[in-house]
C-alpha cells in the first residue's frame, strides 16, 4: 500500500503544479504525507456532498478538479462551509488534491476528455503552450468530426454525451450550419474568443458564456470577414466531468505499473450548482402575449 507522498508524486507527475497559472491553488490542500492510501475518489467539486462521499466509501485521497480555497482565508472554523469541509477530511483520515489549471493544459487534459466524450478527433491545442516542443500541450483542443454535423444535431451529441444538468446545451448561431470542426475548452471559455477566430473552426463548445462577449463575438462574425461559428455554452460542471474518468484511469495505470493495487472510484454525485431549467415558449418578445 503506498503512502499518501508516493500517490501525490505520482499526480504531480501527470499535472506538475509549476504548469498552473500563478492565480491558481493546486495541490495537497489536506493529507499526511505518511498516511497509506489504499482508496482515491475523483471529483470536480470539493463540497460538502463530495466530501460525505469520499467518507462513506471509505477512500483515503480525494482528488478534485477545483480548489477548496482559490483565495486566501485567515479561518477553517467548522461554523462555515469550507472550514466544515476541512474539519470532515482531517477527522476521517481522507487527503485532499487539486489539480485544476496544471490538468486543463495536460497532455492529456482536461479538454481532451471533453472531446472524446463528444466522439471528437483532436488535431491540436486551442492555445498551444509555448514550454512544449512537441506541440501538444495547451488550454482547449482544436477537433474534428468523422461526419459533418449540423449545428443542431451536434449540440443534440453534446446533450446526450455529457453529464445531465438542468442548463443542457445553449446554441448561438444559425442551427443548420455544418460543423466540421470544433474547439472544445472545459470549464469558462470566452476569454478564448480570439484565438477561436484564429483557428478558423465552424463551432466552439465550452461553459459559463456571458451575454456581452458572445453578443459581440456574434455580430463580429456575422458581418465581419469571418465565416459564421456557432458557439455552444453547456453547463461548467458537464464540461469538467469527463476529466475525473480520464485522470481516474490514469491513476489506474500508474497502480497497476506500481503494484500498489489502488481502487479508484469517480464521484458521479452532480454538484452542478443550477437545479431546474424553465424553457420560453414563444412569441419570446418581452411583452408579448402567448
Amino acid at each position: 500500500m503506498p503512502r499518501l507522498s508516493e500517490v501525490i508524486a505520482a499526480l504531480e507527475n501527470l499535472w506538475p503544479a509549476e504548469r498552473a497559472e500563478s492565480w491558481d491553488a493546486v495541490g495537497t490542500a489536506v493529507g499526511d504525507p505518511d498516511q497509506p492510501v489504499s482508496r482515491v475518489l475523483f471529483a470536480v467539486d470539493p463540497v460538502r456532498d463530495v466530501v460525505d462521499e469520499a467518507v462513506k466509501l471509505g477512500a483515503d485521497l480525494l482528488v478534485t478538479h477545483h480548489p477548496l480555497y482559490l483565495r486566501g482565508t485567515t479561518t477553517v472554523a467548522a461554523s462555515t462551509f469550507k472550514g466544515r469541509v476541512v474539519h470532515t477530511l482531517i477527522k476521517h483520515d481522507v487527503a485532499l488534491h487539486v489539480a485544476h489549471t496544471n490538468a486543463d493544459t495536460a497532455d492529456p487534459g482536461v479538454s481532451d476528455a471533453l472531446a472524446a466524450a463528444l466522439d471528437l478527433r483532436v488535431t491540436g491545442p486551442l492555445v498551444p503552450d509555448a514550454g512544449d516542443p512537441e506541440g501538444r500541450r495547451g488550454l482547449g483542443r482544436i477537433c474534428a468530426l468523422d461526419h459533418p454535423l449540423t449545428v443542431r444535431e451536434f449540440a443534440a451529441r453534446a446533450a446526450e454525451r455529457l453529464p445531465a444538468t438542468a442548463q443542457g446545451i445553449r446554441v448561438a448561431g444559425d442551427p443548420e450550419a455544418l460543423v466540421r470542426t470544433v474547439a472544445v475548452s472545459g470549464g469558462s471559455g470566452d476569454s478564448l474568443f480570439d484565438h477561436v477566430r484564429a483557428a478558423g473552426v465552424d463551432a466552439f463548445l465550452t461553459a459559463d458564456l456571458r451575454h456581452h462577449p458572445v453578443s459581440e463575438f456574434a455580430a463580429d462574425r456575422a458581418h465581419g470577414p469571418h465565416s459564421p461559428l456557432a458557439l455552444l455554452d453547456a453547463a461548467h460542471w458537464a464540461t469538467e466531468w469527463p476529466w475525473c474518468e480520464l485522470a481516474a484511469s490514469q491513476l489506474d495505470e500508474i497502480s497497476d505499473r506500481n503494484g500498489w493495487d489502488l481502487r479508484v472510484h469517480v464521484s458521479r454525485t452532480v454538484t452542478d450548482p443550477w437545479t431546474a431549467h424553465a424553457a420560453s415558449t414563444p412569441p419570446s418578445t418581452p411583452g408579448a402575449p402567448n
